[in-house]
């Protein structure tokens, strides 16, 4: 990126909103510095912004965009002007920037005009188009990031889906019909896990259980530590009501627990259904995968920062389904959490490949409405669903993009 102005102060301004937006503000080429101190008066600056200083004219302008736009180092140029005196009218110096851009569009250089004035023309004023007119230079250096980002996206790789090994892709449309069948919307615990292990998809054991009495019994087959869930007819968030109990041992414990929660449910007139019995998973980073059905664009997965606190932390990484290997590995590492992941401050590392997968197999069926697997706990030997809820509805008819 390079920098023209007539004003200091807006320039810097320019130079750090580049930075936030991942462009470079390097010193320009020692030919071209030359040039431009031969043009320009003593005290301008010729590195990188380039400050002519407030008395420089239109001509100015278009003679020093023109130089920089033509040193080999350069992909973008914005331009700012700022009247130095009430009254001076930005057309002059928007039409020979305008000028200046004719030229660079030769190279494959793109130029950006920003004008700091009360009532700035429309570029529909200004003649011929071909150069957008920003009313700060922050605005043009986040519209010029957003197409550097676009054009590496085009430029790179499509990568291709491919279905993982072990899908049982008639499982998971049985247990789909089944629902719709009975109009259920969210799918319960058992139905739940069928369609996830239809997908291959790594679930904490469990148990269901109908009384207190039969989770007491199942947490003994389970052989460890366990977690127990209250069943709730349109209780989605059980931890936020008061539904989970953590970290209980024995059949005496669990069924004292159980027979808490009926009773602390049926004072609040929601009565219990029955209880998950759940093995406790192993300490970890709590993440999460999802998927949402959109109008418009169809499935979404998203891959994101999980636990009772991903709400707060926004965290998140969403691509259009189905989503290939490398699509996968690169919604994770590009979470601001990821180093959580990877051994911050000497924890071990996570086994991220199992996420990944994860992220892979939470294929979207189109009658998954929403399919939200909260947390997922990973892990050094692995990656395992802890929570998971899923919604299904007929997709509704999507009118193609074009039509919108």
């Amino acid at each position: 990126m390079a920098i023209v102005t007539n004003a200091g102060g807006p320039a810097i301004m320019c130079a750090d909103a580049c930075a936030a937006a991942g462009l470079r503000v390097e010193p320009l080429g020692e030919m071209t510095r030359a040039r431009l101190a031969a043009d320009l008066r003593a005290a301008a600056a010729v590195s990188n912004p380039v400050d002519m200083l407030a008395a420089a004219t239109a001509a100015d302008f278009r003679r020093t965009v023109e130089r920089v736009a033509a040193d080999r180092g350069v992909d973008a140029v914005i331009a700012i002007f700022i009247p130095p005196l009430p009254g001076r009218r930005c057309e002059p110096v928007l039409r020979a920037i305008r000028a200046a851009a004719r030229r660079a569009a030769r190279d494959g250089v793109a130029i950006a005009a920003v004008a700091m004035a009360p009532g700035m023309p429309g570029a529909a004023d200004l003649g011929p188009p071909g150069v957008p007119i920003y009313s700060t230079p922050e605005q043009a250096a986040r519209a010029l990031g957003h197409a550097a980002r676009h054009a590496r996206r085009v430029r790179a790789p499509v990568p291709v889906a491919q279905v993982p090994a072990g899908v049982d892709a008639d499982a998971a449309a049985a247990v789909i019909a089944e629902a719709l069948a009975d109009r259920t919307g969210w799918l319960g615990p058992d139905a739940t896990a069928r369609l996830l292990r239809s997908y291959g998809l790594p679930l904490a054991a469990f148990e269901i259980a109908p009384t207190p009495a039969d989770a007491g019994r199942c947490a003994t087959a389970l052989h460890s530590a366990v977690a127990l869930k209250a069943i709730v007819p349109g209780l989605l968030h059980k931890s936020d009501a008061g539904a989970v109990r953590l970290d209980l041992n024995g059949a005496a414990q669990i069924t004292r627990a159980a027979s808490d929660l009926k009773a602390t449910f049926a004072a609040g007139e929601t009565p219990i259904e029955g209880f998950v019995v759940q093995q406790m998973a192993p300490p970890g980073v709590e993440m999460l995968v999802g998927i949402v059905g959109d109008e418009h664009f169809g499935p979404v997965v998203a891959c994101a920062a999980g636990g009772t606190a991903v709400e707060l932390l926004g965290d998140v990484q969403v691509r259009l389904a189905p989503v290939a290997d490398a699509e996968a590995a690169a919604m994770v590492r590009a979470l601001r959490t990821f180093p959580l992941l990877d051994g911050y401050r000497g924890a071990p590392r996570a086994d991220v490949r199992g996420l990944e997968d994860i992220v892979v197999r939470a294929a979207a069926h189109p009658e998954v409405a929403e399919l939200d697997l909260n947390p997922v706990v990973v892990c050094a030997a692995g990656a395992l669903i802890v929570d998971s809820r899923v919604r299904v509805q007929r997709p509704p008819r999507r009118a193609p993009l074009a039509s919108l």
